[in-house]
């Protein structure tokens, strides 16, 4: 009788070569998914959205069934009973109070928001524009300049700002609160990014071989190009001069010139002593979120385009 004696570490490397040929003849060997932690699966990112949306819409929801409700209903806290709809009331007694004043503020507020944001952007993208395609002397230094003032707060210019506006005449009229809101630090940096996104300088070139001038070529070429980047810049630069506060604060004394949210802010202050306005500066700031909503809706297509500007070249 003969035994057989097996060597541990030939028996091991043949089951190892064994298990590779089947592997490499046969099916792949089955991977599994690495298991998605569960702070990022899908209930907790839902989950999450929904506490952001409610946090955003809340505020939007008690603010129109106030504007609904009656004196009687806001003043016992029972806005959202609706035990009278009278929010076509509320906005009769809106443009009645005070001779109308509402109506001109709103004028005012869009004259500023809208053809102060169409102005902003094209100036904006415009400068963006010359700081990515052409070549000047300290161009970095200048560009850095502009980057730093996007980190002022707005509120810090208001008293310099007044101050000019004193030396040359301005306090009190429509152009102190116009002129300032068309410079906007941080539309130029975004005008600058969006020309670097959709503006290839072959293009430029050749609509220079064409015989088209610099100018003519920014508003016939390169402005169509960047029309996702101006409706961006155009929608930052709307909402923030509509919510414009502490400038026409500074500058205005003349009621006629106030825009909406100083006009509101002025007839809360009479609230503590006239109760009957405190329905009325609700349903105004109501009605001062219709016109962002609007531009939001409309100019939404323009907005996603334009926040991916860059992204692929």
């Amino acid at each position: 009788m003969s035994t057989t004696i097996t060597d541990p570490l030939r028996s091991g490397q043949a089951a190892r070569a064994e298990r590779s040929s089947s592997g490499a003849g046969g099916s792949a060997p089955m991977t599994t998914r690495p298991r998605r932690p569960f702070l990022l699966g899908r209930p907790v990112v839902y989950l999450v959205l929904g506490v952001f949306v409610i946090y955003t819409l809340a505020p939007v929801a008690w603010l129109f069934f106030a504007a609904a409700s009656d004196a009687d209903a806001l003043s016992s806290a029972q806005v959202f009973s609706l035990r009278e709809f009278a929010l076509f009331d509320n906005i009769r007694e809106l443009f009645a109070t005070d001779g109308g004043l509402y109506a001109r503020w709103y004028l005012n507020t869009i004259l500023y928001a809208v053809l102060g944001g169409i102005l902003a952007s094209l100036i904006s993208v415009a400068a963006g524009y010359a700081f990515d395609k052409y070549d000047y002397r300290h161009k970095e230094k200048l560009f850095g300049l502009v980057l730093l003032a996007v980190m002022v707060p707005q509120t810090v210019l208001a008293l310099p700002l007044y101050l000019i506006a004193s030396e040359i005449g301005l306090v009190n009229t429509f152009w102190s609160v116009f002129i300032p809101v068309l410079f906007n630090p941080f539309g130029v940096y975004l005008g600058r990014i969006f020309s670097e996104g959709y503006i290839p300088d072959e293009v430029l070139d050749a609509a220079r071989m064409d015989g088209s001038g610099e100018v003519k070529m920014f508003f016939t070429v390169a402005l169509k190009m960047l029309a996702p980047g101006v409706m961006t810049v155009f929608l930052f630069q709307l909402t923030a001069i509509w919510n414009n506060f502490f400038l026409p604060m500074v500058m205005l004394s003349d009621q006629e010139l106030y825009p909406v949210a100083l006009g509101l802010y002025n007839w809360n202050s009479m609230a503590t002593v006239s109760p009957e306005y405190q329905l009325v500066v609700i349903t105004g700031s109501l009605l001062g979120l219709l016109p962002l909503i609007l531009a939001f809706m409309l100019l939404q297509r323009f907005w996603k385009a334009g926040l991916t500007a860059g992204s692929v070249k």
